[in-house]
């Protein structure tokens, strides 16, 4: 689904990510661990094309094509979807508005899936406009249910959000990942970042990184990195035995 090989990327004049390899399979999903600032969202901005970050070195490739060089509008066309740590709020336009324009399925399916997200009484509502954390992380995630892509990078989804809502949307992205199949007739992947590992108690997930100062430093098995990394820190990794 995505290779990523040798790629470095600038923030500006300052180098941010340094020689990223990384290779998340047809219905894998990766969750990508780290402290604040140490380049994990740079990743996924970077895989969904944004223009502030620029690859110097290496290349991106999504289902077996050269990525590297497209714009995001072109990457989301291709399937890439992504949920934002924090969102902007888009008033004069309505959720159910933005809802149809982008919507890769059937667009009579919105007011059921925006009922099974609680979003239902949002759909007229200018988008994130004095939402709460959860509720704009449900609507992040009716987007990107409607948009259907293949490959979903998560941005800190358990970030400002209850317990209760966790859980809600834990199920929601489970099932947009086809958690409910085996792993071998899934067609999603996905990429998740996350530096506190909540959302591991509502999502399966089948490999783990850990990205420290711009590099990924260890690979594994998520629920054992996060063991060793709430034990030790994420210091640790910075001599991690699994290269």
């Amino acid at each position: 689904m995505l290779d990523i090989k040798d790629l470095h990327v600038k923030v500006g004049d300052k180098e941010v990510l340094h020689d990223i390899n990384l290779h998340i399979g047809e219905g894998e999903t990766h969750v990508l661990l780290g402290p604040n600032g140490s380049g994990k969202t740079t990743l996924l901005m970077t895989i969904m094309g944004y223009s502030q970050y620029t690859i110097t070195e290496g290349k991106i490739v999504f289902k077996g094509e050269d990525v590297t060089n497209m714009k995001a509008h072109e990457r989301a066309k291709r399937g890439i979807g992504m949920l934002f740590q924090r969102p902007p709020t888009i008033s004069g336009l309505k959720l159910g508005k933005l809802l149809s324009a982008i919507s890769r399925t059937k667009t009579e399916n919105i007011p059921e899936l925006a009922k099974s997200l609680h979003m239902d009484k949002f759909l007229e509502r200018d988008i994130n406009k004095g939402f709460s954390g959860g509720e704009i992380k449900r609507s992040e995630v009716l987007q990107l249910t409607m948009q259907n892509p293949d490959f979903i990078m998560l941005d800190e989804p358990e970030s400002g959000v209850d317990i209760e809502n966790i859980s809600l949307i834990g199920n929601a992205i489970g099932s947009l990942l086809e958690k409910d199949k085996h792993i071998i007739k899934r067609q999603k992947s996905g990429l998740i970042i996350t530096h506190t590992g909540y959302i591991l108690d509502y999502l399966e997930t089948d490999r783990g990184h850990v990205m420290c100062d711009g590099q990924i430093k260890c690979h594994g098995n998520p629920r054992e990195i996060l063991k060793d990394i709430k034990q030790h820190g994420y210091k640790e990794c910075l001599e991690c035995r699994n290269p």
